[in-house]
């Protein structure tokens, strides 16, 4: 039996489940999920990220961490983690560019925080003998500075899902229809009272998972110190929507055709990440990725590239455009830092920690 019957016998059998549940089933069940059994990155998968699209993108990643460690005044040693590291590569650039930061990569105690076996495969071919795993961000040992990254972690955080009716919000759920297949419905207890007010017909994500995340950094911060980097496509603004798409072989398909074989995600949803943290004690600002690889002096980086290798300035420029284009990656994703109060992390001096 599969993911898709064993998900509609359960649901013949109590009921349909919420959005958020569907999520975390399809990529993280043990047997089927797809995070636990057949993530697929790169140009032969489902998805490139940004470490993917050129080396530019987790070099000046590095470079934020080295700038980001000198205004903290040079702790050593400091947690470097990253959540969520795919095969690795961007904490490898990383690694790489901080060796041009004198002091930095002696200081650095490195954890990766993942959950995924074939991924932790990945990562280990890449990085063994430099870093140590976990799979909780609570695991990693606490009374040193943090200098946290996550690229595309939030967005796979699962996610409900209400619409607004004419009567008020009910809770969008997957059930069966009358073929016994799997079907997005309506529950029949609407969300009254709990979600801001809207048009009949749109649609309202709340992601517990990204908020509890945005504390547990907050609180983490708050404590010992440093900074976190999330980077991810979402708004950031509170708004209306619905996100949840289905990933495979870089195309979207239908999120509930084939459970467990292709990458679910929803949009980050920054402000509520923001305000958890700052309920915790620390800072938080945002900003597009497009405005903070810019500050870091990603138009430099190429140009040095290209001077380097001229033969390869078409696929330098491409890689520069999809990283920053207002029309890729450069608008709808978004770099959010989370910090310890006092201070601004490098590329966010001028961003405004605007009150939640």
């Amino acid at each position: 039996m599969g993911l898709r019957d064993r998900l509609a016998a359960e649901i013949a059998a109590g009921g349909p489940i919420s959005v958020a549940q569907y999520m975390t089933a399809c990529l993280h069940d043990p047997r089927f999920g797809y995070y636990a059994t057949r993530p697929a990155l790169g140009a032969g998968g489902d998805f490139v990220t940004a470490p993917l699209v050129s080396q530019m993108f987790g070099e000046l990643v590095g470079v934020w961490i080295a700038a980001a460690w000198e205004m903290l005044a040079r702790p050593a040693p400091f947690r470097l983690v990253e959540m969520g590291p795919g095969d690795g590569t961007l904490m490898g650039d990383i690694l790489k560019t901080l060796r041009h930061a004198p002091g930095a990569l002696e200081a650095a105690d490195v954890w990766l925080v993942e959950t995924s076996a074939p991924l932790i495969a990945l990562q280990s071919g890449r990085l063994a003998g430099r870093v140590r795993w976990t799979r909780t961000l609570g695991e990693v040992p606490d009374g040193a500075p943090l200098l946290l990254v996550a690229n595309e972690l939030l967005d796979c955080l699962p996610a409900r899902q209400f619409v607004r009716t004419a009567i008020g919000w009910a809770e969008q759920v997957v059930g069966l229809d009358a073929d016994g297949e799997l079907a997005f419905g309506l529950a029949s207890t609407p969300v009254a009272g709990l979600l801001p007010d809207a048009a009949p017909g749109q649609v309202f994500e709340q992601s517990a998972a990204q908020a509890a995340l945005g504390a547990a950094l907050g609180a983490r911060i708050a404590a010992d110190g440093g900074a976190a980097l999330l980077i991810d496509y979402g708004r950031a603004e509170p708004g209306f929507g619905d996100t949840l798409q289905a990933l495979w072989r870089h195309r979207k398909v239908d999120p509930l055709e084939s459970p467990g074989e292709a990458d679910l995600t929803v949009h980050a949803d920054f402000p509520a990440v923001m305000a958890a943290a700052r309920g915790q004690g620390a800072e938080a600002a945002i900003q597009t990725q497009q405005a903070f690889l810019s500050r870091l002096g990603i138009g430099a980086r190429a140009e040095a590239l290209v001077r380097a290798a001229p033969g390869r300035s078409g696929v330098i420029g491409r890689q520069l455009t999809r990283l920053i284009g207002a029309d890729e990656m450069g608008e709808l994703f978004k770099a959010c830092a989370i910090h310890s109060p006092g201070w601004a992390p490098p590329a966010f001096e001028d961003v405004e920690d605007e009150a939640a």
